[in-house]
Formats: C-alpha cells, structure tokens, sequence
C-alpha cells in the first residue's frame, strides 16, 4: 500500500519537492493574477481604500474570470457556487424529520464538469499549438550551417508554445553569410504568424543582388505592409560577414546592441541601423561595419534574456551577461549554454514571460 502511494505522489508531483511545487505554484499564481488584474479598470480603485478597495478588487477579479468562460459554462459556475453556499436544510413535521442531503456535494460535481471542459478545450488548443510549433521549428534552422573559419551556436526558449523571435544564418548568392535575429512584437500565435511570413520575405529578398541596407529596406517594406499600422513592429538585427577576411557589415532596426568581444577582451556593441521593421516604409537604414579576427565572439540575443525576472521581479539585465562574456567558453555552443543556464540560475521557477533567442558566432 505504501509503494503504491509512493507511486502515486511521484506520478502526481513528476518528482518535485515539496519546495520545488510550493514555488511553482506561487509563480503560477502570480502569472495569473497579473493576467486578470490587467481586465481590472483600476480607475475606480484611485477613489476607494481599505477594505472598500480590496472587495472591489475581488468583485472585479471574479468578473474578470467569468468573462472569460463561454456563456453556459458562466451560469453552470453560478449554480455550482451556490450550490457550495447552501447548507443542509432540515425540515421538521408533525410526523417526521427530513434533511436534505449537502448540496455543496453537487456544487462540487458542477465544478468538475466545468474544469473537464476548460482541461478539454485546452488539450485540443495545445494539441493544434504543437502543430504550429513543428511547422515553425521546420522553418527556423535545426543547426548551424558548417562554415570554415566561424562557429555557430544558436537556441531559443518560446515564452508560450510558438515563439515570435526569428533567428537564421545562410549564405547569399554574393558569397557571404547573412545571420539574422529578430523579435516580433507580442508572443504566442500571432507573433508566431508573423515570424513566419518575415521568415520568408528574407529568404526571398536575400537572394536577390542588392546591398544589406538595400535589403532592411526591403524586407521593412514588407514588414509595414504588415504591422498593422506600426501595431505589430519588428527588431531585428541583420549582418553579413566575409567569411575570409572577417568584415562584418550590419544593420540594427531597433535591436537590442550585440555584443562584440574581442579576442584581447575588448568590447564593442553594435548600433548602427534605425527604428524596428514596420513603423516607418521611406525610412532608410544606416549600415556599420566591424572587423572579426580570430576569437573573437560576437552574441546577438533578444530582449527576453535581458529582460528575464525573478520571483521578486528583478532583471536579469545586460550586467549579468557582460560579466559571463568576460572569459567565454572556447566554442559558440559552449557561450550559449551558458548565457541560458545563467539566466535560468537566476529566474529559478519564476514563468518565462517572453521569448528567449541566443545566437553566438565565434572566429576560429
């Protein structure tokens, strides 16, 4: 009996300890609360205090929560707290005592039927997500390209199940290595979509003959015909690199500055450019050069890695990193790895709360 309950907590807590689901379950409900308190129309709580100001701020939660179910799930929910509410009634005659049995037993049953639902249309949403995720992993490169002279190393950490960063490195017809980084503005599907679609429109501007500035331009062209009136803007960072004499050219549209260090240890960041994809369609982007010799590394990355929180909501911030970049691993795999298994030292159990990309390249 004893291993079976055994088998059964480790089946239910997948083998976290106690302090492990606590913490868990406290990031989760954090997450949570922030995702209804931004329904909450926090005007109205300016005027109130106390317990005036907490009550409205249950009510406005709770409505918030059944807004979110469909209409006939809202009013099951309703007879189920009810039912909850209700005691035992007793009925006393002349002849005989009836007592009704506990209705809260079928406010409990009611609760259940909801909750299978919401679990159901969840599995079946995550289920179709998992698609998506497939289709987008076939579009994003699964390992480096084998360039002689550079090592590659890239990973990303969706915040949800699809991610709206973009990350590539592919030649162009001109014989140079184009490597790409780009965040679209939002997470999950939507972000996801757009990924796909600027995916391919650099794909596509890439192998035509034009300049790197003349291709930003291109693909911002594209972008702005997509943003939904500047709604759905891009940073992106975009550099080609002669392989064999290490020139790099590149443009910044609204990135976070890559790190440049150099072999002697050295730093450089990257901000040559302009404003992210999709705001501005005449606006003309401005290139900047770098040289790469041998050891040198450079590290592009997005704002999810900077930005990373911990329970306390403090940033990972570019400190951190900068400090790990002061005596970096001998390869570009080994650089990622340990940016991320930083960051996640330093988030513990706290829930990503945006898309993560790494990509470092390294002169050998």
């Amino acid at each position: 009996m004893l291993l079976r309950l055994q088998e059964f907590w480790q089946r239910i807590t997948d083998g976290f300890a106690l302090q492990d689901l606590w913490a868990q379950f406290r990031a989760d409900a954090r997450s949570g609360y922030q995702f209804y308190y931004r329904e909450i129309d926090h005007r109205p709580l300016e005027k109130e205090s106390g317990w005036k100001r907490f009550w409205r701020i249950v009510r406005d939660l709770f409505w918030a929560m059944m807004m979110k179910l469909s209409p006939g799930r809202r009013v099951l929910l309703l007879m189920a707290l009810v039912l909850l509410l209700i005691p035992p009634i007793r009925i006393v005659t002349n002849d005989a005592v009836f007592e009704t049995g506990p209705a809260s037993f079928w406010g409990a049953v009611l609760l259940l039927a909801i909750l299978a639902l919401e679990l159901s249309d969840r599995v079946t949403m995550k289920r179709d997500l998992e698609i998506a995720r497939e289709i987008q992993s076939w579009l994003m490169p699964s390992k480096a390209p084998a360039v002689p002279g550079v090592d590659i190393a890239f990973a990303t950490r969706p915040a949800n199940t699809v991610a709206g960063d973009y990350y590539d490195a592919f030649f162009r017809p001109n014989g140079r290595l184009l490597v790409v980084v780009a965040d679209v503005a939002g997470k999950s599907v939507p972000a996801a979509l757009l990924t796909a679609t600027l995916q391919a429109s650099v794909r596509t501007l890439a192998a035509l003959d034009s300049t790197l500035p003349e291709l930003v331009a291109q693909v911002n062209r594209y972008a702005c015909e997509q943003s939904l009136q500047g709604r759905r803007f891009t940073t992106a960072f975009l550099a080609e690199l002669e392989t064999g004499t290490g020139a790099l050219t590149y443009v910044n549209a609204g990135h976070n500055w890559p790190v440049l260090r150099h072999a002697s240890g050295a730093i450089e960041r990257l901000e040559s450019g302009g404003l992210p994809l999709g705001i501005n369609l005449p606006l003309p982007y401005k290139s900047g050069t770098a040289t790469l010799a041998t050891g040198d590394l450079l590290l592009i990355f997005t704002d999810g890695l900077v930005e990373a929180e911990d329970a306390e909501e403090n940033e990972y911030g570019e400190e951190r990193m900068l400090q790990l970049l002061q005596s970096p691993p001998a390869d570009a795999s080994g650089t990622v790895k340990r940016v991320l298994a930083s960051v996640d030292a330093f988030v513990g159990l706290t829930r990503q709360h945006d898309d993560i990309t790494c990509l470092a390249l390294r002169m050998t």
